[in-house]
């Protein structure tokens, strides 16, 4: 069973290949890529099904024993991120056939895109710091392209401050990999653990920590590290910034969490009254920017830095609770914003802009899109019973439970609250109050049939991903406190990979 986690990597590189070899036939193209996001999503549930029913899964590649050789290992936490990708991709191809102009795909969107998910894939899979960084840089190399993809002026802007940004954390990473293999001898994560988890902090420790969390905060765009994103990401096409947004600042954050549980624990233990301090300056700052903002992307990319600040303070919070209620939060977060994005793809596509002072009166021209959009709103501002309530819930009474973090608690309620207010702002803006010139609702060019449906279809699915999460979210919750217990009592995770009792 545990060849399984070769097949997240196999699937999308296979598909990416067999996108280059069509190069010319953009239809074959998208059937192919398709396909491959349909596989994909098949094999991420295949191996968490798996990983819950045998537990931590670990395989060596090219028959090399732990430490020394490559090594891929899915726990519960992993395995649900993969399984989260899988169906992003899948969305993301469904829109992307309504979506993408026929330029990019000719400059190659569609191999780009398999070749991110498969850094994505890696990132979650790998069990070793300098494989890590090596998903990481196939990560932005594609990124970078997809970004820049058609040469735009505002592309390229963007572009460049993303890539200036994410090389030097790539720097960073590179620096404190070879600080640390020269202080440990080895960077499997699991041997890592064995060897730092119960020692005192000592020597270099607590810097190659720092180094760490500088280069994993850069790329979760925590404060005050976050500027590039904003910066950057409303530049693409709508479907890339969607992968982006899901995916991308999401593997910053898995890396923080998994390196500082697992390795450096005791830093992390000593270090939660600064970690929580980022946490709400990040919520903070980021949904100030967002309301300050009257362009529907920009907005919506604040606010992905302003989530972000949740999710830190669940690894802030330390507890299992905690823990497990980022994680809750993580795949809540997802579904709710590139729902978001989707549906404002739908806004510019049908009016040519994302402005809100040129926008109105959709609500009467498109009422499906005016609720998908309201709904997946309401979701992220933490409404019940909406899947980002019972998020929030979670990180929100851990902090209570704890007794002496009221403030970060107060920070997160405030938040909500001006998540709520910018969201209203939005759906006031560009779908209730009367159009600008009167009358202009009437005249929008109507989508085809096939067009429209290809765009709402995966919008839909979003949306109704964080109804259903928060109707019935026992399922979720229950797997992701047990992802939570796994990464704070990371034994099996140990004995998975090395074999050994830690």
């Amino acid at each position: 069973m545990s060849n399984l986690l070769f097949l997240p990597l196999i699937i999308p590189l296979a598909t990416a290949v067999a996108c280059l070899l069509a190069w010319q036939h953009r239809s074959l193209q998208r059937v192919i890529s398709l396909i491959g996001a349909v596989f994909l999503l098949l094999a991420a549930a295949v191996l968490l099904v798996t990983v819950q029913q045998e537990g931590v899964l670990s395989v060596q590649a090219g028959g090399w024993s732990a430490p020394f050789g490559i090594t891929l290992v899915a726990d519960l936490f992993s395995a649900l991120m993969v399984c989260v990708a899988g169906g992003m991709g899948l969305v993301v191809a469904i829109y992307a056939l309504a979506d993408t102009e026929a330029e990019y795909e000719r400059l190659g969107y569609h191999p780009l895109m398999q070749v991110l998910m498969l850094g994505v894939c890696g990132s979650f899979l790998t069990g070793d710091l300098f494989n890590l960084y090596v998903w990481f840089e196939t990560m932005l190399i594609a990124s970078f392209v997809l970004l820049a993809l058609g040469g735009k002026r505002a592309q390229m802007e963007g572009a460049i401050k993303y890539v200036v940004l994410n090389l030097i954390a790539s720097a960073l990473f590179l620096a404190a990999v070879g600080i640390l293999y020269g202080v440990a001898g080895t960077l499997n994560m699991a041997d890592l653990a064995r060897m730092l988890r119960e020692s005192e902090s000592s020597g270099p420790i607590p810097v190659i920590a720092i180094l760490f969390f500088i280069a994993f905060g850069i790329k979760a765009a925590v404060f005050p590290l976050f500027f590039w994103l904003p910066a950057s990401y409303h530049t693409a096409p709508m479907a890339v910034t969607t992968i982006f947004s899901a995916l991308l600042t999401k593997v910053g954050v898995y890396a923080l969490i998994r390196i500082f549980t697992l390795i450096f624990f005791v830093e992390l233990a000593a270090w939660q009254p600064y970690i929580l301090a980022i946490a709400g300056l990040t919520m903070v700052i980021g949904v100030l920017g967002a309301v300050a903002q009257d362009e529907m992307r920009r907005l919506l990319s604040f606010h992905i830095v302003s989530q972000i600040g949740y999710l830190i303070m669940g690894l802030g919070l330390l507890t299992p609770l905690a823990l497990g209620g980022a994680i809750f939060f993580m795949v809540h977060v997802i579904a709710a914003k590139s729902a978001l994005f989707l549906a404002t793809g739908m806004v510019l596509r049908l009016t040519g802009t994302t402005e809100l002072k040129k926008l109105g009166g959709l609500y009467r021209h498109q009422p499906l899109l005016a609720g998908l959009f309201l709904v997946a709103a309401l979701a992220l501002a933490g409404i019940p019973p909406l899947s980002g309530f019972w998020a929030k819930l979670a990180l929100v009474w851990s902090g209570l439970e704890s007794g002496n973090h009221y403030l970060i608690v107060a920070v997160a309620l405030l938040v909500s609250l001006l998540t709520l207010f910018s969201m209203t702002k939005i759906w006031a803006a560009a779908f209730w109050k009367e159009a600008v010139v009167k009358g202009a609702t009437d005249t929008l060019p109507p989508l085809s049939r096939r067009v429209f449906w290809k765009m709402a279809v995966p919008t839909a699915l979003l949306t109704a991903t964080t109804v259903l999460i928060g109707l019935w979210p026992e399922p979720l919750y229950a797997l992701c406190m047990d992802a939570a217990r796994q990464l704070l009592l990371p034994n099996a995770y140990i004995f998975a990979v090395l074999g050994v009792q830690p």
